[in-house]
């Protein structure tokens, strides 16, 4: 097709954008660990959090250094001895480099929803609820396995999976990416509708305003902003786009974004949870001391004759009495 993008154009378009939506994980990376840790105690660190936000910023840098050192190859340490030069070296899908790029990959994605999937169980408490969420993780591992398999044995050089003479790759391409889509709404839909439940069901009683909503709708966000991504890199795939590559990459880092959106607002969640219980204890703590101290009830009199003013002020039990004169100004206690 003219339209068209060349396979090295884009690959080189894709890693400069791989490294813009990289720099915004960088912040956003930086953001959940101050988030987790910021006037926090170590032992109160959620812990899985930080090492599923490790973990997927770990991931994602590896991929955009694969995808570095995999251009360095196509245009400066093979760009004269390559067949072809650096077009069909990044033709070549059998690299590799685009084969660790499609683990890493494949490992983010299976990480990403893993988390998702756990969730679920967490909030619903139900090993039913996350039996079809599971089965289609079990089948994307599956899937992914099977089309980093295939491109490592892709002798087309065309650049483009869908004109592999065994159709394979392409097949399981559009599986990889169909099962992700299906799992991430789905598990982010059950996991977002019982938040909603719940906090539905709680309103009538509490005249707080929820600390869970904002959680459902950054779920909502998130989930959408990663389906999009999706869909719009099965389009392509489909079409035998060679936009695929720069959606591809892109998508890397924009994983790890859409989950530390999620991470950020429970850990900040958590932070107002635990504010609110100390500011909870405290108020019962002086409620408590009141009690036990309490004020005793004051009583004022006040008389006056022609020439002495006398005030006193004491409680029930044990009254005190001053009395002032009017003239010489003598305090008596």
């Amino acid at each position: 097709m003219s339209s068209n993008i060349s396979v090295d154009a884009g690959s080189l378009l894709a890693l400069v954008l791989e490294g813009v939506v990289y720099g915004f994980s960088i912040l956003m990376f930086i953001g959940t660990i101050w988030g987790l840790t910021y006037k926090q105690r170590m032992q109160d660190v959620s812990r899985p959090i930080a090492v599923v936000a490790i973990l997927l910023f770990i991931l994602s840098t590896a991929h955009i250094v694969v995808n570095t050192i995999r251009a360095e190859d196509a245009l400066v340490t093979y760009a004269d001895t390559f067949p072809g030069g650096p077009a069909a070296f990044f033709a070549d899908l059998a690299q590799p480099t685009v084969v660790i790029k499609n683990v890493l990959y494949t490992l983010e994605t299976l990480l990403a929803d893993g988390v998702m999937i756990y969730r679920c169980y967490v909030v619903w408490q139900s090993v039913l609820i996350i039996i079809l969420p599971s089965i289609l993780w079990c089948g994307l591992a599956v899937a992914g396995v099977f089309l980093t398999y295939s491109y490592s044995h892709d002798t087309s050089n065309t650049g483009n999976i869908a004109t592999n003479e065994s159709g394979q790759p392409l097949e399981w391409a559009a599986a990889f990416f169909a099962l992700t889509i299906v799992t991430n709404l789905l598990s982010s839909g059950l996991l977002a509708y019982r938040i909603w439940k719940i906090e539905r069901n709680v309103s009538a009683v509490r005249s707080k305003k929820s600390a869970m909503m904002p959680i459902v709708r950054i779920l909502i966000d998130a989930a959408a902003l990663y389906t999009v991504v999706l869909f719009i890199l099965l389009v392509c795939f489909i079409c035998s786009n060679n936009g695929e590559f720069v959606i591809a990459d892109m998508l890397v880092p924009t994983i790890s974004i859409t989950f530390y959106m999620i991470l950020i607002r429970i850990a900040l969640n958590r932070k107002r949870r635990n504010h609110s219980s100390v500011m909870g204890v405290i108020s019962e703590t002086e409620r408590g001391n009141l009690q036990q101290y309490p004020v005793p009830s004051l009583q004022v009199q006040f008389m006056r004759n022609d020439s002495t003013a006398v005030y006193r002020v004491g409680d029930e039990s044990q009254p005190s009495t001053f009395t002032t004169q009017s003239r010489k100004g003598s305090l008596e206690l």
